[in-house]
């Protein structure tokens, strides 16, 4: 059984490190720092790293315990990878995946490649945060209030606050038990979905400005690009939500967001009700889910558009 497998190689291993995917969400925060957090109960040397962190969860224990890089030379006996489908996307820090002795993957993403030794992949969850509970508790370790709000907000956000198709009536029992050892369910919900960074706000308002519909309307396109995030000093994690922005609006099935980055452009994908937007994105060496899922475009902005448009119009009914 991969749980026991992976209870026994924590056990064996005293020099853990803990990755998950670039641009990284609040499910890739809250499942990593959970895990950091349970596992120093364990007194073991641990090493969460996260290049780029959004300041938006500041909030959860032990943010300001997350490195951004560690020495080349240093060798791990375990890594385990949260919330990431492909060691692609482990953000540049493959190499500490590959390096290490043995490696554990937990997710969540249909498209998972099963990249580890040992893989827990249950594509049903809504979020990673979701499976981890299971994980921890079969660990035996204690989920304090502090890890619970870490999971709290892998729920919180890979949901929508609980308003996305995935939610299950287990993802509310869940949170009923997080409420119970005495997590604020409301305060996490307001620090994670309600409250804007002003670089946030700033992007918002330009990639609605930019907004148009295709299709029929069945296709909602923006963009957001380097000089843009420049020029009202965007932080990492500021272009967080503004995929959803065209989702919202009524007749809109998918919904497409490109963030420049060095050379290339990010695309963001979102649909409501039928086009699976992982299908979309794996022709461009992307993944995901059903209904939420990304990718690279190495090309001039023109053309990723009408590229990602045109894949997505094979989708339409």
């Amino acid at each position: 059984m991969t749980l026991d497998n992976i209870k026994e190689e924590i056990e064996k291993a005293s020099h853990i490190v803990i990755l998950t995917h670039e641009s990284p969400d609040g499910d890739a925060i809250g499942s990593s720092l959970a895990m950091y957090n349970a596992l120093k109960q364990t007194n073991k040397k641990i090493d969460v790293i996260i290049p780029e962190c959004p300041e938006i969860y500041s909030f959860l224990t032990s943010y300001d315990e997350i490195k951004k890089e560690e020495n080349e030379d240093t060798k791990y006996d375990l890594a385990i990878a949260l919330d990431c489908g492909d060691i692609k996307r482990l953000d540049g820090f493959a190499k500490y995946f590959e390096d290490a002795k043995v490696t554990i993957n937990i997710d969540h993403h249909s498209s998972n490649t099963m990249f580890a030794d040992f893989n827990f992949v249950n594509p049903d969850a809504p979020a990673c945060c979701q499976i981890l509970i299971v994980v921890l508790e079969f660990l035996g370790v204690t989920i304090t209030k502090e890890i619970g709000e870490c999971l709290l907000t892998g729920i919180i956000t890979d949901t929508g606050g609980f308003k996305f198709a995935g939610t299950s009536r287990e993802t509310f029992e869940f949170t009923s038990w997080l409420l119970g050892i005495g997590v604020n369910v409301s305060e996490v919900y307001r620090r994670v979905l309600e409250i804007k960074t002003k670089g946030n706000f700033a992007l918002t308002r330009i990639a609605m400005d930019r907004l148009e519909f295709l299709e029929d309307g069945k296709i909602a396109f923006t963009y957001i690009t380097k000089e843009d995030e420049e020029k009202v000093n965007a932080k990492t994690g500021d272009h967080e939500g503004l995929v959803d922005l065209g989702r919202t609006v009524e007749g809109v099935e998918v919904s497409i967001l490109l963030r420049e980055a060095d050379g290339f452009f990010k695309g963001s994908l979102r649909s409501n009700e039928y086009v699976n937007v992982s299908d979309v994105c794996m022709m461009f060496n992307g993944g995901g889910h059903a209904r939420a899922a990304g990718c690279s475009i190495h090309a001039p902005l023109q053309e990723a558009k009408e590229r990602l448009i045109n894949e997505a119009k094979k989708h339409l009914r």
